[in-house]
């Protein structure tokens, strides 16, 4: 029999994957409002800088502090690197250079490479049942796809950003799977708060013909709400409750789960755009659902990290 103490986490866990998928899920028509006044390097670092911000208080309200032994600050910069200043840069680019619906239906992939790599370095084993969800799951991201109205279209014409966003897809799988031990060691806060730090100046150095450029006169009230919301929710939050599922689920599994993320973005694009769903992405979002409760369902082991 579960008892209250015991259900109680993975209640906090569910309600973290809700709050995620949906912080996300909006991200896609915020940042629609911010680009029509800025370029996508500027907004990105001034999102960013936003949320270091936010988890710098974040750290101060929860009385955290940063005490990360010297034999790990290397693992901490590459993670940065890898997570915000390589993910952000691929994955701008990449929008620009390819079709938007072959890019989410590359990022689909991500949960494949988040479970390859947990497997490679032992962080998880998982049953044949989870391997299967992860299939269905995809499959149905890119029934999703398919079924919009952009569609999909690889090709030379593409080639380069579709290989973008792919590399994006393993960047964030590697900084997924490289931060478990340390969020184990040191707590969510911590790790996500230096790692962004770390990552946004980066971000920094790469953007800064863009900030210099961008014309921050011309940049309309409701972009700047985009910014605020983009920074604080869909990054320094979402980050933040990211490392704490997989620090409690695991990352294959919450990856697994994150694909719901393009359903929430569908929806609202229904409610607020009137873009009404084919009957094709109603199927995909049938294999998502099942291919969760499949992956929910399976066995994953989890060896014991120790602190």
């Amino acid at each position: 029999m579960t008892t209250p103490q015991s259900s109680s986490p993975r209640n906090l866990t569910l309600w973290a994957l809700i709050a995620l998928i949906l912080f996300w899920g909006a991200n896609f028509s915020v940042v629609k409002f911010a680009l029509r006044d800025m370029a996508p390097l500027a907004f990105t670092t001034l999102r960013f800088l936003l949320a270091s911000a936010v988890l710098w208080l974040f750290l101060k309200v929860g009385g955290d502090r940063v005490r990360i032994n010297r034999l790990h600050w290397l693992a901490m910069i590459g993670l940065g690197v890898v997570g915000t200043t390589v993910y952000q840069v691929l994955f701008i680019y990449g929008i620009d250079w390819t079709l938007a619906g072959n890019a989410s239906l590359i990022l689909a992939t991500t949960p494949v490479f988040t479970t390859l790599l947990s497997l490679f370095f032992r962080q998880e084993r998982s049953s044949l049942t989870v391997v299967v969800g992860i299939g269905l799951s995809v499959l149905g991201i890119a029934l999703v796809v398919l079924g919009g109205s952009k569609g999909v279209s690889f090709g030379a014409g593409t080639l380069r950003g579709d290989l973008a966003v792919l590399v994006a897809a393993a960047a964030w799988s590697a900084y997924t799977v490289g931060s478990v031990p340390l969020v184990h060691r040191y707590g969510v806060v911590p790790v996500t708060a230096v790692t962004m730090w770390v990552g946004t100046l980066g971000l920094l150095i790469v953007s800064l013909p863009a900030l210099l450029a961008q014309d921050w006169a011309a940049v309309r009230p409701v972009s700047w709400l985009a910014v605020l919301y983009s920074g604080i929710f869909a990054i320094a939050t979402a980050y933040f409750l990211w490392c704490y599922c997989i620090r409690q689920i695991g990352s294959t599994r919450t990856a697994v789960y994150t694909n719901f993320t393009p359903l929430v973005a569908l929806l609202i694009a229904w409610l607020t755009l009137g873009e009404v769903p084919t009957p094709l992405q109603a199927a995909g979002a049938g294999g998502i659902i099942v291919g969760s409760v499949l992956v929910r369902a399976g066995k994953i082991e989890r060896p014991r990290l120790g602190r």
